[in-house]
C-alpha cells in the first residue's frame, strides 16, 4: 500500500484579505423606547401641569447606561418643551438619548460608532465586509462604512473570504 502525502494549503489565509464584521460596532448596551403617548390625555393632548408632575415622581433611574428613543406614536402635536424635559431628566441616566424609533436607534449608534473608525488601518488593503451573522446590522451602516472604506482600501468585498461578492477596486 503507497502512502499518499497531502499538503492541505489555506487558500483563504494567504490571500491577504482583511475580514472586518461591522457587528463589533453594535452597541452592547439595551435600546428602550419611551413612548410621550402615554402621557398624553385622551390620547390627544399633552397637559403641561400633569407633565410636569409625571415628570418629578417618575423613576428615570430604569434608564441607567440604556441608549433611549423618544417618540409618539399617537397622532398627536406635541411640544417641542416636552421633548427637552424628558431629555433633562434622562440626561444623568440614559448613555445616549435620540428622538427615534428602535431601529433609528440602531442606525445611529452603529453610524456614530463608524465615524470613530481610523480608516487609514484600511489603506491600500483588500476587505471584506462580513455579510452574515448573528447581530442584525442596518443597512445604513453598511453603506457608512462603504463610503469611508473606499477612500483608502484597495478593494471592497462583500460576504466572506472564502465566498465574495466584490463590491469595488481601485483602477490602477
Amino acid at each position: 500500500m503507497m502512502k499518499i502525502e497531502e499538503n492541505i494549503v489555506n487558500k483563504v489565509a494567504k490571500s491577504g484579505l482583511l475580514t472586518l464584521d461591522l457587528a463589533i460596532y453594535a452597541p452592547k448596551e439595551e435600546i428602550v423606547i419611551y413612548d410621550i403617548k402615554d402621557n398624553l390625555f385622551q390620547g390627544l393632548i399633552l397637559r403641561e401641569k400633569e407633565f410636569r408632575a409625571f415628570i418629578k415622581d417618575h423613576n428615570w433611574e430604569q434608564y441607567q447606561d440604556k441608549h433611549v428613543g423618544i417618540v409618539c406614536s399617537a397622532d398627536a402635536i406635541i411640544p417641542t418643551w416636552a421633548y427637552m424635559l424628558l431629555t433633562t431628566q434622562l440626561k444623568p441616566f440614559a448613555k445616549s438619548i435620540h428622538f427615534a424609533d428602535k431601529p433609528r436607534v440602531l442606525e445611529a449608534l452603529f453610524n456614530s460608532a463608524i465615524a470613530g473608525i481610523d480608516f487609514e488601518a484600511y489603506k491600500d488593503q483588500r476587505v471584506v465586509v462580513k455579510g452574515c451573522g448573528e447581530i442584525f446590522i442596518p443597512e445604513s451602516a453598511f453603506i457608512e462604512f462603504t463610503s469611508r472604506l473606499l477612500e483608502v482600501a484597495r478593494s471592497v468585498m462583500f460576504g466572506e473570504p472564502c465566498s465574495t461578492v466584490p463590491v469595488y477596486k481601485r483602477k490602477a
